[in-house]
């Protein structure tokens, strides 16, 4: 993980101007701890080292102004601006730092969103949806503490630490050589608990990803599951799931305590030694009560940037790891289907085809399916019949214009035009499809149906939608007896009626309906040589 993901500011508008600003705040800030330390120092010296009695032990000014008092007079106005300066940058380094998260996590998850629709169905169906779930919600949270914690501690240490050590050297040189000795530790132990932290954020991703997985499959299935009383049997599996992504969590958190105590623990130990040398100079003479107290004062400052830069980084790894995982889905190149403003047909009495049509799986191991051509015309029930996995589902969405083939061509042919979905303008194709997939979702009204329930409501609308090509992916899976013949009847009625009919199916009742049916098959990809 990098202090600062190049991707966020190049993509995200917001994270390039909240870097901008906490430079500036973190220069203020600086400026405020050096006139803080340099105040103090000057008005406790005179109480402390008293050079100026007169012979009754009073100042030189008598018993009418204590020794030390004129300073003090002086400088609490001048250190009580300082302080709510320093309190004022602060305060608005936090406010502008939870807005700029806010915004940026937003529009990392509307662009991830964004991007994984346009990847299309069939990626998302893959298993990538569950992932993009996950990484939306419960991943990108952890960015906040990135930009409200470590961006700004960032900032701090490339102002504040540079110049507190430069004031260091000018004030007293040797301790300047122990704090210039003794601070690359800091990052060194940063490196060396990230190396750990980097890990188990990863496999904390992966645990909430496969919970994630995992439960939205069980919220999707639970009306079945209630149907059938069988609603309680995945509770173990969810259960262990939890217990995994609990252990994983308390393994971050752990690792956050246990960088932020390691550092701790080398930050005080560097400035003790320099305390300690400081009090044995003090004594032989060799520093002055005022040096001694601002180089006592600057020293922390000097380490706390990167003592917090290492503690807040390892606490936001989290939200780094799931940054990545967001910006290796933004990466993924989105396929082409069509050409934006291309040709554009009337589908009524659309006759569709496919030639020699193969599309690569995911993983890019088999082509499913493999050089399928069938030709869907109005009028006609198509049937598209195989085994699970050999491109069925794949070809309906080619055929919806939702789809490009790796191989092959798709064409629409009607009132005596045909046109190639490669040229043609891929939402006037999809816009002219109604098409019904294994699993539809209807929003929120929905949710307390099965998954029979839904298919029903979507199979409905789609028949009353009127358009000339209906497609549907296992449309009798999950009906009754009644249900499947009302709903072929209705398929075949529409057929005869002109319009253009394709279904993917295992059914034997609607296999024997079709008036065309077509096998589909896979093939694996032959490695080069």
């Amino acid at each position: 993980m990098k202090p600062i993901d190049p991707r966020l500011i190049a993509r995200i508008g917001p994270a390039r101007r909240y870097v901008i600003v906490t430079a500036v705040l973190g220069f203020l800030t600086a400026s405020t701890i050096l006139f803080q330390a340099l105040l103090v120092s000057r008005m406790l010296a005179p109480v402390l080292a008293p050079t100026a009695l007169t012979e009754d032990g009073l100042g030189p000014l008598g018993r009418l102004v204590p020794l030390g008092a004129r300073e003090l007079a002086q400088g609490l106005p001048l250190l009580a601006l300082v302080v709510l300066t320093r309190v004022f940058a602060v305060w608005v380094q936090e406010r502008l730092a939870h807005r700029a998260g806010t915004q940026v996590v937003s529009e990392l998850r509307e662009a991830v969103v964004q991007h994984a629709t346009g990847m299309g169905p069939r990626w998302i169906a893959s298993g990538k949806g569950t992932e993009v779930v996950t990484t939306v919600t419960r991943g990108l949270d952890g960015l906040l503490p990135y930009f409200v914690r470590y961006l700004p501690q960032l900032m701090l240490a490339s102002t504040v630490t540079p110049l507190m050590l430069v004031v260091v050297l000018g004030l007293d040189w040797p301790s300047a050589v122990i704090v210039m000795l003794t601070l690359p530790l800091v990052p060194i132990f940063m490196i060396l608990v990230g190396l750990v932290s980097r890990d188990r954020s990863r496999r904390h991703l992966d645990a909430m990803e496969q919970l994630g997985a995992r439960t939205l499959d069980l919220i999707a299935g639970v009306p079945t599951l209630r149907a059938l009383g069988r609603e309680r049997g995945p509770s173990a599996r969810v259960r262990e799931l939890g217990t995994a992504s609990k252990k994983a969590t308390m393994a971050s958190l752990r690792v956050a305590f246990l960088s932020g105590f390691v550092l701790e623990l080398l930050t005080t130990l560097s400035v003790a030694i320099v305390a300690v040398t400081l009090g044995f100079r003090l004594v032989d003479g060799d520093v002055s009560i005022e040096t001694a107290l601002a180089v006592l004062i600057l020293a922390p400052e000097v380490y706390l940037p990167l003592r917090n830069v290492g503690t807040h980084f390892h606490a936001s790894a989290d939200g780094m790891a799931a940054a990545d995982a967001a910006f290796a889905i933004l990466e993924q190149p989105l396929p082409v289907v069509g050409t934006p403003g291309g040709l554009v047909t009337d589908f009524a009495g659309v006759t569709l085809r496919l030639t020699n049509v193969s599309v690569s799986t995911p993983d890019g191991a088999r082509n499913a399916p493999a050089a399928l051509s069938l030709t869907a015309a109005p009028g006609r029930l198509t049937v598209l019949r195989g085994p699970n996995g050999e491109g069925k589902s794949t070809a309906l969405l080619a055929l919806a214009g939702l789809l490009g083939p790796d191989e092959g061509a798709v064409t629409a042919s009607a009132g005596g035009v045909e046109i190639a979905l490669s040229v043609a303008d891929a939402d006037a194709w999809t816009r002219q499809c109604a098409w019904v997939p294994q699993r539809p979702e209807l929003g929120p009204e929905g949710r307390e149906l099965s998954l029979g329930q839904r298919q029903l409501k979507a199979y409905e609308r789609a028949l009353n939608s009127g358009r000339p090509v209906l497609l549907f992916d296992e449309p009798t899976a999950h009906l009754d007896g009644q249900a499947r013949s009302r709903l072929v009847g209705r398929m075949v009625s529409l057929a005869r009626a002109g319009a253009t009919v394709v279904a993917a199916t295992h059914d034997p009742l609607l296999i024997d309906a079709a008036d065309a049916v077509v096998d589909v098959r896979a093939m694996a990809v032959r490695s080069a040589p």
